[in-house]
């Protein structure tokens, strides 16, 4: 999965390593309880005191994506974080629903910016040519760009649907949008 962004997208990812699609924050006796709930059933995944940096972060990362869903990427699937904020004894809760995005069709062209665009024309190309996808070396040459800003691009095409991984395997990039679709590599 490697490293999650944010301590809600790292409860996520646990919940979902043990088959839990649910995960629940209350305010508590002066702490933050974070439950996973499988098969019916709540099971405490985490305790924060609510005067600690963890547990404001977490109230920032649920207020967030409760505003707007979040992507999550856990063991090479792309999920999408709903939150929904309910009242508990006077207390805002929280209720995280954990979902597969659901692929693409590839009879539609997908919305993807103009850079994107060029980073999945190149992944193709190389593809074509050597019979395996590029390493990110490979892409920080073409565009003439620093390493991170390579690996944040292929992280980003990856939580919007745009290509997948095999976690682990190096060269792994498969693309999920149609050739047609894909601008000219400039």
């Amino acid at each position: 999965m490697g490293r999650p962004e944010t301590l809600l997208e790292g409860l996520c990812g646990h919940a979902l390593s043990f088959g839990s699609h649910t995960i629940t924050v209350e305010y508590k006796d002066g702490h933050e309880w974070v439950f996973a709930n499988k098969d019916g059933m709540n099971v405490r995944t985490a305790k924060y005191a609510s005067s600690s940096a963890d547990a404001k972060e977490l109230r920032g990362n649920l207020v967030t994506a409760a505003k707007k869903p979040v992507r999550l990427i856990a063991g090479g699937q792309v999920y999408l974080l709903k939150v929904r904020i309910f009242d508990s004894f006077g207390e805002d809760s929280f209720e995280v629903s954990i979902d597969p995005v659901p692929k693409h069709d590839p009879s539609i062209a997908p919305p993807f910016t103009a850079k994107q665009g060029q980073y999945l024309a190149f992944i193709y190309n190389y593809t074509t040519i050597h019979g395996r996808a590029p390493a990110e070396l490979d892409m920080q040459r073409y565009f003439r760009v620093f390493a991170p800003s390579v690996h944040e691009m292929i992280k980003t095409l990856q939580r919007n649907g745009l290509i997948e991984r095999t976690p682990g395997e190096a060269r792994s990039i498969r693309i999920l949008v149609q050739p047609e679709h894909l601008p000219r590599l400039g």
